[in-house]
């Protein structure tokens, strides 16, 4: 993708730094809490929560079945930036709760119980971000927003979304402009939600399509048709629940 198309990292950071600093004032809040993946999305975000609120914020590692290096490439970054942070190991509670679901449907969908993962480290966040006081951050980026590329009440049940106006290179670029290690910003982009899992692979979508298609239009037909027949299918994700309404 040209590189016409990619904003400033030093605006970047400058607004969201600010945007971060006016929602969390205008909550009568003290801080912000975010899941760290070991993926660069939600490395970023923390790294701003840092910048902006500095010990006042907290990383949360909640392993969930996870891949080890991820949890490693966390735990480094913790070190390097010093932050706050804090494990919550959800496999035992998710475990149980898969049990106790086959007891009344034996064959959950596979999907269906990796979706039970980022609802589970939701109802962590906010367990914690209310005991501190803290507002929930999100690390979904705009291409993710745009198709969908979420789960509904799980990784978007936030109350802030400090990079949901970013295409996926403007977070790439943003990570080495404020110093995550190269590595993460290199790893393939993956939920973690099962063995060998990337966000790529699961989509049939690469992230350089959907940015150039979110900032310019300009793709080839299949991908542009594959990419809105995403946001159509998913756009219930983006949008309450509707309502019935009654006629008085």
């Amino acid at each position: 993708m040209a590189e016409t198309y990619i904003r400033s990292p030093q605006k970047i950071v400058a607004t969201i730094e600010k945007w971060l600093a006016e929602r969390v004032q205008e909550a009568g809040a003290y801080g912000g809490i975010v899941g760290l993946s070991g993926g660069i999305d939600s490395a970023v975000v923390a790294v701003l929560l840092k910048k902006v609120f500095y010990n006042q914020m907290l990383a949360v590692i909640m392993p969930c079945h996870s891949i080890p290096k991820d949890r490693e490439d966390a735990e480094e970054l913790i070190d390097i930036f010093k932050l706050p942070s804090a494990v919550v190991d959800l496999t035992p509670t998710y475990d149980r709760l898969v049990r106790a679901l086959r007891q009344v449907e034996e064959n959950i969908e596979p999907l269906a119980l990796s979706n039970i993962k980022p609802r589970l480290r939701m109802t962590t966040l906010y367990a914690l971000a209310q005991s501190k006081g803290y507002l929930v951050c999100g690390a979904s980026n705009k291409a993710e927003l745009t198709i969908g590329y979420f789960t509904k009440h799980g990784d978007s049940g936030t109350d802030l979304l400090p990079l949901g106006d970013l295409l996926k290179e403007e977070v790439r670029h943003t990570a080495a402009y404020i110093g995550i290690p190269e590595k993460i910003i290199q790893k393939p982009p993956s939920a973690g939600l099962w063995k060998g899992q990337t966000d790529e692979k699961e989509m049939g979508l690469n992230y350089i399509d959907i940015d150039q298609y979110i900032a310019t239009g300009k793709v080839g037909s299949d991908i542009q048709l594959q990419i809105e027949k995403r946001i159509r299918r998913s756009q219930h994700k983006r949008i309450m629940p509707p309502i019935c309404l009654i006629s008085e």
